[in-house]
């Protein structure tokens, strides 16, 4: 009986002392007392000449405030009795900002984030022993939000890098900074995804994480557990502007290969391609006769771009770039912008149900547009929808003109019987694809012969102009009334 009892007493301290150890939360205390004395705080000043009339008088002339403002505040008015100095004179007013960094080297150099130092006439550096210097701006990278500015000082803390190739999902992390001003702030969490690609944010697989950041830890570091930097914290998801739990971080690896640049030539320059992609769905895979859904489908290549001269047309399919797969769309323009403008490059393409390799001499990233589709009066061509519920026209010469084609169908209205088309009016029907092979649309007779002669039970992709844009849409079951 007396062992029983020891045995159930030893059971029940192990059942006891168990969820106590699972509890357990990392300790920081060793990490912070490292690395928060490389994390500074960062304040810009920016210049800003403005008008007495504006600073005093904010409103417009057809503002009903101005009344108002009149009536109540007469002395301050522009115009009325009592101002001070003409309205019209200029003034200089600062405009200040606060935001993070962190030094990478002992000799003064420091990153941070492009949006911190944009713009500012006058950058200050405070340090944790409460040292302040005027930095230098190396340079700024407004696609990788990515900064290199410098102080004049030796012997300085800095910051260890570490490798977030390494970094796993659900991995405590730790963020020092400055929030709202208030320096070497330390917050903690856990990595949530990586490799996120962002709105208009193409070259930068994000870390995201749910570690609670605020305006301020724009531009500071970071943290593994092992005290190492693996990210700059960069942006928040947030609808109400405070932090909800959605937090995003450059990987330093990325914003390293930045900072190589800016420190050699002030600015970063990338490969280009001049093409225009979108994901491959499962359903275009199949419409492309491909096994699986992979690469980046080519909707539109511009002309004399570095793709062009390398043959590579709308409709291909990249699988391959310079050696490396291409598993999701997004992945290529990071590829692509990290390579050598000029460099020469092999390119594995899908075209017509069998691969092709072509060399691709890269061009460099320039700030592009291409011209507007207007819409025009509807042709004599149809006037009736289509057993796709689609009511088309061919581009008129004036079309042509603006939208730089040189065929196409215009959609001109969408029936009911359309609405499962997901086309819109205004869209351009470039080219069909049935089974690996592209037809490019040169009439509406053309047209109704194409969808006519695909079975009812199959799908039909089209390419198709909207806007500025090209883009493959998929039509299932295309002639099944």
């Amino acid at each position: 009986m007396k062992k029983f009892c020891l045995a159930f007493a030893a059971t029940f301290f192990v059942f006891l002392s168990a969820p106590t150890q699972a509890r357990d939360l990392p300790d920081f205390t060793e990490l912070v007392d490292a690395q928060g004395p490389a994390v500074v705080n960062i304040s810009t000043t920016q210049i800003i000449k403005q008008s007495a009339q504006a600073q005093l008088f904010p409103f417009d002339e057809n503002d009903p405030a101005q009344e108002l403002f009149r009536r109540f505040f007469p002395g301050q008015v522009p115009g009325m009795p009592g101002q001070q100095g003409r309205p019209d004179e200029p003034r200089e007013y600062k405009n200040q900002s606060l935001g993070s960094g962190f030094i990478i080297s002992a000799n003064g150099y420091i990153l941070t984030n492009a949006h911190v130092v944009d713009g500012a006439d006058e950058v200050t550096v405070k340090l944790t022993d409460k040292r302040e210097f005027k930095a230098k701006v190396l340079g700024a990278d407004k696609r990788t939000d990515v900064a290199l500015i410098k102080i004049e000082a030796t012997k300085l803390p800095f910051t260890r890098l570490g490798d977030p190739e390494k970094l796993k999902v659900g991995e405590w992390v730790v963020a020092i900074g400055s929030p709202f001003g208030f320096e070497n702030t330390v917050t903690a969490g856990i990595v949530s995804a990586k490799g996120r690609s962002l709105t208009q944010e193409n070259f930068v697989p994000f870390i995201q994480t749910d570690v609670p950041i605020n305006p301020g830890n724009s531009g500071g570091p970071l943290f593994n557990m092992k005290g190492e930097v693996v990210g700059i914290n960069s942006q928040i998801y947030s609808r109400s502007g405070g932090f909800m739990g959605l937090s995003f971080a450059i990987p330093i690896d990325l914003a390293m290969e930045v900072q190589t640049q800016l420190k050699q030539n002030g600015r970063v320059s990338r490969g280009r391609m001049g093409v225009v992609i979108q994901e491959v769905s499962k359903d275009l895979a199949e419409s492309f006769g491909l096994s699986k859904a992979q690469g980046a489908l080519v909707t539109s290549v511009e002309k004399g771009a570095a793709a062009d001269k390398a043959g590579i047309v709308s409709g291909d399919i990249i699988l391959k770039f310079n050696g490396k797969l291409v598993t999701e769309s997004s992945e290529l323009p990071r590829q692509v912008g990290a390579t050598k403008p000029g460099s020469k490059l092999p390119v594995q393409i899908w075209r017509k149900g069998k691969t092709l390799d072509v060399m691709v001499t890269m061009g460099e990233i320039p700030e592009d547009g291409t011209p507007e589709v207007k819409r025009g009066r509807k042709s004599s061509e149809s006037a009736k929808a289509n057993r796709l519920g689609l009511v088309l026209s061919a581009l008129s010469s004036e079309q042509k003109r603006a939208s730089g084609l040189q065929s196409g169908l215009i959609v001109e209205d969408v029936t009911n019987e359309g609405i499962r088309t997901d086309l819109r009016p205004g869209d351009i029907l470039l080219s069909l694809i049935h089974k690996g092979s592209q037809v490019e649309l040169k009439s509406v007779a053309q047209f109704n012969e194409l969808i006519a002669a695909v079975n009812k039970t199959e799908s039909i992709t089209l390419l198709v102009r909207r806007g500025e844009v090209q883009t493959f849409v998929l039509i299932k079951g295309a002639t099944d009334k």
